[in-house]
């Protein structure tokens, strides 16, 4: 993984921990459920930022080789990689 990337992503996991902690203990203090909901929605989009940086590095690094490289069945094998995890996500709803 690329270093720059690699060191967002990881900022952007611990921030998701961190978020998560302070949404247990909204539950424990049984805070107001909208605003507890409110907060899920932030991390589903911090997530999402996730995906993102890590999907930024996949295309730049694993996919961008497959595609310079000499081997068909391994360009095919990452296109088809890259199809089914859309497919899969326009099928899941948060």
């Amino acid at each position: 993984m690329k270093k720059d990337l690699k060191k967002q992503a990881i900022n952007r996991v611990n921030y998701i921990i961190g978020h998560l902690q302070g949404i247990k203990k909204m539950i424990e203090q049984e805070k107001y459920c909208i605003d507890i909901i409110m907060q899920n929605k932030a991390v589903y989009s911090a997530l999402k930022k996730v995906d993102e940086i890590i999907l930024e590095n996949h295309l730049n690094t694993c996919v961008t080789e497959a595609i310079k490289g000499k081997n068909k069945a391994e360009r095919e094998r990452k296109m088809k990689e890259l199809l089914e995890l859309f497919k899969n996500s326009d099928n899941k709803s948060h």
